[in-house]
């Protein structure tokens, strides 16, 4: 079992910066990729970043490209997003995900991950 931990959301104004963590503890060992979500609300769960466990490899949704940047510390079992130049369409619950099946192909469907923190609410006011 894997158990994860998000912190860092908040309210920041538009054009702002936030970055948000995910305490990983339990059998991280045992991941592969790691990734975060976003959901609106009256919206379906998207994909926004996803980062390779023991590479360190990254993979962005293009609407993100530029923006948001997913890193993690293998020695703190944390990986962080940090956004730049938010918008107001950003506002969502950010959720951190992880699935321990390897993959050639990044896996974008939130179906496809196994382990899921409780989400934090990221606001941003125009």
């Amino acid at each position: 079992q894997v158990q994860l931990v998000e912190s860092g959301g908040g309210l920041v104004q538009a054009g702002g910066s936030l970055r948000l963590s995910c305490a990983a503890s339990g059998r991280t060992f045992s991941l592969y990729t790691m990734a975060w979500f976003r959901q609106a609300p009256g919206k379906e769960r998207e994909f926004v970043a996803g980062v390779r466990w023991n590479t360190g490899s990254t993979y962005y949704a293009d609407s993100m490209k530029g923006r948001f940047t997913i890193s993690r510390d293998n020695a703190k079992n944390t990986v962080y997003l940090q956004m730049n130049s938010l918008k107001p369409e950003d506002t969502a619950v950010y959720y951190c995900a992880a699935r321990y099946q390897p993959s050639t192909f990044w896996r974008i469907s939130a179906d496809e991950y196994t382990y899921w923190g409780q989400g934090t609410q990221v606001t941003v006011s125009s």
